[in-house]
């Protein structure tokens, strides 16, 4: 199974500007981190994000899309940054997650990855036809 490990950092990544680096301590110990998992055999792929002030969002209100440029003052959360394992079960997923050298006011959420074998046949079998 495939899950996707998101890092949601405190409060200090939301407002950061454009042109702030990550601290070289975080950034060493999330490097660390990831050759761990690696080093395991379950990583698959995983990337830092650059703060939410150099993003945009596409929202689709009454059916148009409308481009937001960051930073995203309503937000309260953002995502910093992501793993992609693959373990055999939800549970060593949350371990894994629980080893994560994060900050006290960082949030990992720990979300599985649909697969086709979880889709119902028949929209199993009109995805494939679209991926054709």
């Amino acid at each position: 199974m495939r899950f996707l490990l998101l890092i949601i950092p405190g409060d200090y990544y939301a407002a950061a500007a454009a042109d702030q680096p990550a601290e070289a301590d975080c950034i060493d110990r999330m490097t660390r981190f990831s050759q761990e998992m690696q080093d395991a055999g379950i990583l698959r792929g995983g990337e830092g994000l650059h703060p939410p002030s150099t993003g945009a969002r596409v929202t689709f209100a009454g059916g148009k899309p409308v481009v937001t440029d960051g930073p995203f003052t309503e937000s309260k959360e953002c995502v910093g940054g992501f793993w992609m394992i693959e373990v055999a079960s939800r549970q060593e997923a949350i371990e894994w997650a629980r080893r994560c050298p994060a900050s006290e006011t960082d949030v990992i959420e720990v979300r599985r990855v649909q697969e086709d074998e979880d889709l119902d046949a028949d929209i199993a079998r009109a995805a494939a036809a679209s991926a054709r």
